[in-house]
């Protein structure tokens, strides 16, 4: 199929194959049981604990060595294996939690819906289903050197921690040769360039006070406000040809409506495919706050208000090049099913790997999903086979590759 020979190896690899192919069809359900019963155990950032255990559980009654590290990940491989030399990783955390395991719940048109369900319950499940298809259909032998990697602190203030542990603390780092990290849904497309980004916290203090007696004094809040507006414009006024994004995600001051606040306080996300770019738009963001201070303390009539700005966190950036063992192995895959997928740019635990120099690609589990990071997030089941297909002979061509 798609032009390939009977003697190259994503032909071999897919005939030795063949029963580990037909189990995801066969086991559909108990998949889509496991994916709806893992994103039912909370697991916001820093909080990933109880669903590590549990996915270590899982993988250890599928006949894997599962142990935790020091940073929280699930490290699994099996009894025997070579040295790691490759590494299928997903991520446990989720922006939003449920607050219940009702909040996870199948509507009538097959989609899974609640907080985490896509991003990452799919890739999760599809860690667990490669998991099993593998010791269910004795393929062993055709994964020398896997390792499977659930992994803390991919989202959000967790600054890729548990990616960041693994190849650059552990020790595991200077042995893998490939990753393939699974995030979130579908077959469209392969991250092989990592976006940069850089998270701020932007802290306003004033002396506060009663809203009517001590009117006048500087408030947090204001100047917080304004500090925003003016970054937002005056970014937006600027030319540049590489794209770049913005978010002021979280926003806080204030202990009542009648009171002047004492803090104001802002998290926000900057990313860019280029870091000069970034460079800029921190220039441009420390300029906007130290603007906004200036304008508010020139009208306060009392206290006055100052400001801090605090990284806290940043993702390094990396590429592929187009020639890598991992991009001619998804390709090859992606011929012999007859999956079109365009290469892309976006900020996921590959960043890590690419930045050291270690080929890594991120790509979605299958299915479909939306609404990542809202309360509204859903997934959908319908063609999961396809990707769960794609993973595992991906898998096999660079174990064999890698040896």
């Amino acid at each position: 199929m798609g032009g390939a020979t009977a003697a190259s190896p994503i032909v071999e690899v897919t005939a030795a194959l063949g029963p580990c192919l037909q189990f995801f069809a066969r086991e559909r359900r108990r998949i889509n049981d496991r994916h709806l019963e893992l994103c039912r155990i909370p697991a916001p950032t820093f909080q990933e604990k109880k669903r590590a255990e549990w996915i270590a559980g899982q993988l250890r009654t599928s006949g894997w060595e599962a142990r935790h590290d020091r940073a929280g990940n699930v490290i699994a491989s099996l009894s025997g294996a070579e040295a790691p030399r490759v590494a299928l990783t997903a991520h446990l955390d989720t922006v939003l939690a449920p607050r219940g395991p009702e909040e996870i719940l199948v509507a009538a048109d097959g989609k899974f819906q609640g907080p985490g369900v896509s991003d990452n319950g799919a890739g999760l499940a599809a860690l667990l289903a490669i998991a099993r298809a593998i010791q269910e259909c004795q393929a062993s032998e055709c994964f020398p050197g896997l390792i499977l990697v659930a992994n803390v602190g991919e989202e959000g203030e967790g600054n890729l921690c548990g990616m960041r542990y693994l190849c650059r603390s552990s020790g595991l780092g200077s042995k893998v040769r490939a990753f393939l990290v699974l995030d979130g849904p579908g077959t469209d497309h392969i991250t092989s360039r990592a976006l940069a980004s850089r998270r701020y916290e932007v802290l306003i203090a004033g002396p506060g006070g009663h809203s009517w007696s001590d009117y006048g004094v500087g408030n947090p809040v204001h100047a917080l406000g304004r500090a925003i507006a003016l970054f937002s414009e005056n970014v937006e006024a600027r030319n540049g040809t590489a794209r770049y994004s913005y978010n002021f995600g979280t926003l806080e001051g204030g202990p009542s409506v009648n009171s002047i606040p004492s803090t104001a306080r802002a998290k926000l996300d900057l990313r860019s495919e280029s870091t000069t770019r970034i460079d800029e738009l921190a220039e441009l963001l420390s300029g906007s706050i130290e603007r906004a201070v200036e304008i508010e303390n020139g009208r306060a009539s009392g206290g006055k208000v100052t400001a801090r700005l605090r990284v806290i966190g940043a993702r390094p950036t990396g590429q592929l090049p187009d020639d890598s063992r991992i991009l001619s192995a998804l390709r090859a895959v992606d011929t012999q099913l007859g999956i079109r997928a365009r290469a892309d740019c976006a900020s996921t635990d590959a960043n890590v790997p690419l930045s050291l120099g270690i080929e890594a690609v991120s790509i979605g589990a299958g299915g479909t999903g939306g609404g990542a990071h809202t309360p509204s997030e859903w997934f959908h089941p319908g063609g999961r086979e396809l990707g769960l297909k794609r993973i595992l002979l991906a898998l096999a061509l660079l174990a064999r590759d890698a040896g």
